[in-house]
């Protein structure tokens, strides 16, 4: 007769929950982003014209700066200028703040966080596979845009290298993550949703703000220390490939989110 068979529990069970149960919201943010990259990138060939150069020129250089408009007319320009500078920050910022909202201060509101400790669940564990779903669907993210962008680098005539592409991705997903990790951090402190959301939204505004207005003034040039935004994107990673400054910011912020996310979570009275 056979020995039994051992039943030992499923590893990382919350984050393997965590991305089962999402699935479908990942899906809709995916085609949204495919979305955004089919609509727009094909359009470049037309756009690079002498009406839009002289639509550009006419544009007051402020103006061009602030909306990173200044490099537009150039393959790299154009995609960074529409897509990852842009639209696909703002969905990036969009998916990532409402994962991390849900994540710790979401659950505790509805109860399943509660209902998840009270199971045995340790609490640094939970914090810690949570925060490894959000960051495993932005990567998903990541590589579904980046395999779009090449398919249509030839047909759309970018001219994009394929590096490049790779860093791009690189500082965006670490744009998205830091979003994430910032609102799972003010879920955790506080246990309120609206809180972890209003906070993570108005980090990836002010940072997109602080780098407009230090594209438009010398004088403000010191703000791109503090915006997360220009971290990701001061050197174009399009046209100038990885930068190692700016993605070490943005995992030493990650890091920190993240670890304060999991303090809190573990200090904090949940079960009451």
């Amino acid at each position: 007769m056979s020995p039994p068979t051992s039943l030992a529990p499923r590893p990382l069970p919350i984050f393997r929950r965590t991305v089962i149960d999402t699935w479908r919201s990942t899906l809709v943010w995916t085609l949204a982003l495919a979305a955004v990259l089919l609509l727009y990138l094909p359009l470049y060939p037309s756009m690079n014209g002498a009406d839009m150069r002289s639509l550009i020129s006419s544009l007051p250089p402020e103006l061009v700066n602030a909306l990173g408009y200044e490099d537009i007319l150039s393959g790299p320009g154009y995609v960074q200028a529409t897509f990852f500078g842009l639209l696909g920050f703002v969905l990036v910022t969009a998916a990532a703040v409402s994962w991390g909202s849900t994540a710790i201060a979401g659950a505790e509101e509805s109860g399943r966080l509660e209902l998840v400790l009270s199971h045995g669940v340790g609490r640094v564990h939970y914090a810690l596979e949570t925060a490894l779903g959000i960051l495993t669907r932005l990567l998903w993210f990541a590589v579904s845009t980046a395999a779009v962008v090449l398919a249509l680098n030839g047909p759309s005539e970018l001219g994009l290298d394929a590096a490049d592409v790779v860093a791009a991705e690189a500082a965006w997903l670490g744009l998205g993550y830091l979003s994430g990790s910032v609102a799972m951090a003010a879920g955790a402190l506080t246990g309120r949703r609206t809180v972890a959301l209003g906070t993570a939204a108005g980090v990836a505004a002010a940072g997109y703000v602080m780098n407009a207005l230090a594209n438009q003034n010398p004088d403000l040039g010191w703000l791109r220390n503090l915006s997360p935004y220009s971290w990701a994107y001061r050197n174009d990673p399009l046209a100038e490939g990885f930068d190692v400054t700016g993605l070490g910011l943005l995992a030493a912020a990650c890091a920190l989110f993240t670890a304060l996310a999991v303090w809190a979570l573990n200090r904090r009275d949940v079960l009451g």
